[in-house]
């Protein structure tokens, strides 16, 4: 069974950065996306960023320029780094990895962290 478990969240100031961690167990394919959402209260969960297994990343625009997702294949870690963090940047967010297996496309989710930024 694969398990996600996020870390890194907190609480930061305006302007601040935050290193969010996504450590991973059980059985992981090679051909997969990782990635990181958020959600704030009230809203929809969004995407903020993803990385694929051959490297190509997505970001949110809102996030462009501010926040980089990288990973380590050798242990299925996937990073984002959060600078000149904004309020708005305030919600839970949760580590997803996407993976073709066996049977079809599986998406598995992590518990999630909280980030709040402060003004």
């Amino acid at each position: 069974q694969v398990q996600l478990v996020e870390s890194g969240g907190g609480l930061v100031q305006a302007g601040g950065s935050l290193r969010l961690s996504c450590a991973t167990s059980g059985h992981i394919f090679s051909n997969n996306v990782m990635g990181w959402y958020r959600q704030a209260p009230g809203k929809q969960r969004e995407l903020v960023a993803t990385m694929s297994s051959d490297g190509s990343t997505n970001y949110a625009d809102s996030v462009k320029g501010r926040f980089s997702i990288s990973r380590d294949s050798t242990n299925y870690t996937v990073y984002l780094q959060m600078n000149t963090l904004k309020p708005e940047d305030t919600a839970v967010y949760y580590c997803n990895l996407n993976q073709l297996e066996f049977g079809g496309r599986r998406g598995y989710w992590g518990q999630g962290t909280q980030v709040t930024v402060s003004s």
